[in-house]
């Protein structure tokens, strides 16, 4: 019996999952990498799975680099089409901020397959992206700006009939970044409730995948595209292991970090699946040998997958070289460690807490996933809910059961000096102009009435000053009196059935880090490579050695992330093999 088949053994004797208090610090949600529960990898295993058919309906793109394209994807019982428009944008326009009004390409996934009629208005309303209306046949809208360090150089070497240097496309990874995938109902677009019963569109997030891995298809045939109307007589295509290394790059900024706040279920589904998944795996008895192997393996290839991560932020250099040291020390380890008997997963853990900074005990935590799909792809199709079943306010609980609630998870806020200014340094409100979230000083703007309840800590210890005054038997009751206090009321009781659904940490202090907070979420998209711009905003790699539509009835669909130590793609190939 292997560990794959071992689930109701592992829980009979399961390691609990970790604390709330210890996984929802911001640090530590600040280190969070991918995994299989990644919305990403789940969208590719399903595709797979399913059979899905994809096709290229149009390519109507001229030497400059204009026109549109539309990428069907076939599923069971519906169809989706990417519907692109390139454009021949002025280096001079080309911006990563959410206030740009011009992009090298924007897109909509369409609900079926368009007809002339609809890209006829399309093309009126895409590439306007928020001054356009898009209509509830569309899923999405985004857009995307080319890598100037990198396109020209691409199209130059295919132009020319050579490969570019595998070297300068590690440095960056990607040929285009989008700074915004927008859904659910944003500018027209279609609420989720039109999607979300059907299955390849209950979990988190699949529509916005598939529109990027869609997207990243478009921008590699573009590429080449450009290449051969430059010089048809010379021009090569990209060899495929090369081609895979592409990912495709995202720029996102604050407006991603209220997410965390605003979707408490939702969050604690997410981190609940991870903590099950860890939980399950470290409670097994023993491991296959095979199982040991491939651990193994994964440990030597996410070293791999660390060294060609780069970035010049510098707290990101500092998690860098803890990482790398992390990964060193283990694969220095494991040659000598036990890992078939006596809970090894367990014990791999527990010296990564002991050995391992927070960045090295995360990407661990991810790599004990790797080997046992069986005992974790299932949780997938717990990572989603709804939410408005959480949200009525239990007005019957007796009022020192929501105290014991709010002293429970908010110790660490009851425990902050309120009346200091560091703690109170930072300001959550939304900008006139974009409607998007901004983060001010308070004690340098005059922000206040524009606040956002977003501090739950601050709010909580508000709450808590007045439930100790009060004499109220009931929920209920207390609220007649204290109404300012329904928000952070609804998050208590929340966070007591939904233990995950709380950041345990300051989110107005003057030392917070809100790139902690999008990393949290970008990791369970499967977002690689993070790359803080500042502290408020950073780029990321998806998809990247990704095999693209036509390769995945062959390709391993999951296996993609972690490079392959042979040179070797998803397919078996090698960058000499697709050179030759």
């Amino acid at each position: 019996m292997t560990g794959q088949t071992m689930t109701a053994t592992a829980e009979a004797t399961q390691v609990p999952k970790r604390a709330p208090r210890d996984v929802m610090r911001l640090a530590r949600l600040g280190s969070f990498h991918q995994s299989r529960l990644s919305f990403m990898r789940t969208l590719l295993r399903r595709l797979r799975a399913e059979n899905w058919r994809f096709e290229t309906r149009a390519f109507e793109i001229d030497a400059r680099g204009t026109g549109h394209a539309i990428y069907t994807a076939h599923g069971p019982t519906h169809s989706y089409s990417l519907v692109a428009f390139a454009h021949d944008l002025p280096a001079h326009l080309r911006s990563d901020r959410v206030i740009a009004t011009a992009w090298d390409a924007t897109f909509t996934l369409f609900d079926g397959i368009p007809t002339e009629a609809d890209i006829i208005r399309l093309a009126r309303n895409v590439p306007k992206q928020e001054a356009g209306r898009i209509s509830d046949r569309e899923l999405s809208l985004s857009r995307a700006n080319r890598s100037v360090r990198l396109w020209d150089y691409v199209v130059d070497c295919l132009a020319q009939g050579t490969q570019p240097d595998p070297a300068r496309i590690h440095e960056v990874g990607y040929l285009m970044r989008t700074t915004a995938v927008y859904g659910s109902g944003k500018f027209g677009a279609a609420d989720r409730e039109q999607s979300a019963a059907r299955d390849e569109c209950r979990g988190p997030f699949q529509v916005e995948m598939l529109s990027v891995y869609l997207t990243r298809a478009f921008i590699m045939d573009l590429v080449e595209h450009m290449a051969r109307t430059r010089s048809p007589d010379t021009a090569v295509p990209l060899a495929p292991a090369l081609r895979r290394s592409f990912g495709i790059g995202n720029s996102t900024g604050l407006g991603m970090a209220p997410f965390l706040i605003h979707h408490p279920v939702l969050i604690h589904q997410w981190i609940n699946a991870r903590e099950t998944a860890l939980a399950r795996i470290r409670s097994l008895p023993a491991a296959a040998p095979a199982e040991a192997a491939a651990f193994r393996d994964y440990a030597y290839r996410a070293r791999r997958h660390a060294q060609d991560w780069t970035s010049e932020h510098p707290v990101q250099l500092a998690k860098l070289a803890e990482l790398r040291a992390d990964l060193d020390r283990l694969c220095d380890w494991l040659p000598e460690a036990d890992l078939i008997h006596d809970r090894p997963w367990d014990r791999v853990f527990r010296w990564a807490e002991e050995s391992c900074s927070l960045e090295g005990q995360e990407q661990i935590a991810s790599l004990l996933l790797e080997p046992y799909g069986l005992l974790v792809d299932e949780l997938t199709s717990t990572m989603s809910c709804e939410e408005q079943d959480c949200m009525r306010i239990q007005g019957a609980m007796p009022l020192a059961q929501l105290r014991a609630l709010t002293e429970d998870i908010y110790d660490w806020a009851l425990a902050i000096d309120w009346r200091a200014q560091d703690p109170r340094a930072r300001v959550w409100y939304v900008s006139e102009a974009k409607l998007e979230p901004r983060l001010g000083q308070r004690f340098d703007e005059d922000l206040d009435d524009y606040e956002q309840p977003l501090c739950p800590g601050r709010d909580a210890a508000r709450l808590h000053a007045d439930l100790l005054r009060s004499d109220a038997a009931t929920v209920a009751e207390f609220l007649l009196t204290h109404p300012q206090h329904r928000h952070i009321i609804r998050r208590v009781q929340i966070t007591g059935d939904h233990p995950y659904a709380e950041i345990r940490d300051n989110t107005i202090d003057a030392g917070m880090m809100p790139i902690d907070m999008l990393r949290a979420k970008l990791s369970f998209f499967g977002a690689c490579h993070f790359d803080p711009r500042s502290d408020r905003w950073l780029r990321i790699t998806m998809f990247q050695h990704a095999p693209f539509p036509e390769e995945l009835s062959e390709g391993n669909a999951d296996d993609w992330t972690y490079p392959m130590l042979d040179g070797s793609t998803v397919d078996g190939a090698t960058d000499a093999e697709d050179m030759a």
